[in-house]
């Protein structure tokens, strides 16, 4: 699947079944109409300084001030979300482990070694398919999650009162394999402590889905369920738009298009977007500009260009590499400005 042939999808259907008071509500999201567009640019950050400063504390090699940074958040999901972000910076598995054995009653060191653990093993791993992964990378890949999942569940003891820890261990068991029924009770555990939290609901998502050990069926339920139990403002109607493009990814080409640009899946997003990213209360949310790019690729490949045209506005021209991974891996910008391009401006 290229971005080409997808882009060439775009524009199909001017918006297709969706009532006028869902094309008003998508037009008065839009930013100002024909306002120049800024530059498609790649930021780890989203754009958020605390995010950005961390990121480069955590690039210096500065535990101290990541340590401080960290201590002083007290909302559990922005703890989980500033550290997600911090794991992908290379290297840190190399200094972390002497932090681990200066301050091995720390829940924060732990938490923060085990996060990095579990994204270092899939590195290792590699997105590809298990077909074209090698028997050593296996090997490495298992062993750096078993570490990780150590060191998290040891977190886990320190501070019991934390989702972050559980959140973590619902990557490191999907990579195990270790069965629907523990992977439930890790995301229930993420849950229980807090109800909305994104991460927890976007790992059980994939946890669920057709390519680990769900179905098309369950995903869908699960999306619909964690959004309807969800405050509206918040940002849980993002799975709703996750679910359809991890669908519309495992479908062959021509099945693909077929499935994204029916009504329902239009009349689903829309419901959606109204419940999280077009809400008034969903303004200023840590989460906003990953799912504003969710919603834009979402409604761009489903046809609905006044609704796309409107999400990425609001992304400000702020790339987030997922969900553009799924078209391409290597530079999230290229697909992001060719389905932009194809939705114009509303």
């Amino acid at each position: 699947m290229t971005a080409v042939r997808q882009v060439r999808q775009v524009g199909q259907r001017s918006g297709g079944t969706a009532t006028e008071g869902i094309r008003e509500r998508a037009s008065a999201f839009s930013l100002r109409r024909w306002a120049p567009r800024p530059p498609a640019r790649l930021d780890p950050a989203g754009g958020n300084p605390d995010r950005a400063r961390l990121l480069a504390s955590t690039a210096a090699g500065d535990w101290p001030a990541m340590r401080a940074q960290l201590s002083a958040v007290t909302d559990d999901w922005e703890r989980s979300w500033l550290i997600a972000a911090a794991t992908d910076v290379a290297g840190f598995e190399q200094w972390m482990p002497g932090v681990v054995e200066a301050e091995g009653d720390s829940g924060l060191a732990l938490l923060v070694a085990g996060a990095r653990g579990v994204s270092w093993a899939w590195e290792a791993r590699t997105g590809a398919r298990a077909s074209h992964v090698s028997r050593e990378q296996f090997r490495i890949f298992h062993e750096r999650l078993e570490t990780a999942e150590d060191l998290l569940y040891r977190a886990a003891e320190l501070e019991p009162g934390w989702a972050s820890p559980w959140y973590f261990l619902q990557m490191c068991g999907r990579g195990l394999q270790i069965g629907p029924d523990l992977a439930r009770l890790r995301f229930e555990a993420s849950v229980r402590r807090v109800p909305g939290h994104l991460g927890a609901h976007q790992q059980h998502l994939q946890q669920v889905c057709a390519k680990w050990s769900g179905s098309h069926e369950e995903m869908h339920a699960f999306a619909r369920e964690s959004m309807e139990s969800g405050p509206e403002g918040g940002p849980l109607g993002v799975l709703v738009a996750v679910a359809h493009l991890e669908h519309w990814l495992h479908l062959d080409q021509g099945a693909d298009s077929a499935y994204i640009l029916q009504d329902h899946v239009s009349r689903e997003l829309h419901e959606a977007a109204d419940r999280s990213i077009r809400h008034p209360g969903f303004a200023g949310r840590i989460e906003a500009v990953e799912c504003y790019n969710v919603f834009a690729m979402a409604f761009a490949l489903a046809g609905e260009k006044r609704a796309a045209a409107a999400a990425f506005a609001a992304t400000r021209g702020l790339v987030t590499r997922s969900p553009w991974q799924y078209i391409n891996g290597d530079d999230p910008r290229v697909p992001y400005r060719a389905l932009r391009s194809g939705a114009g401006r509303h």
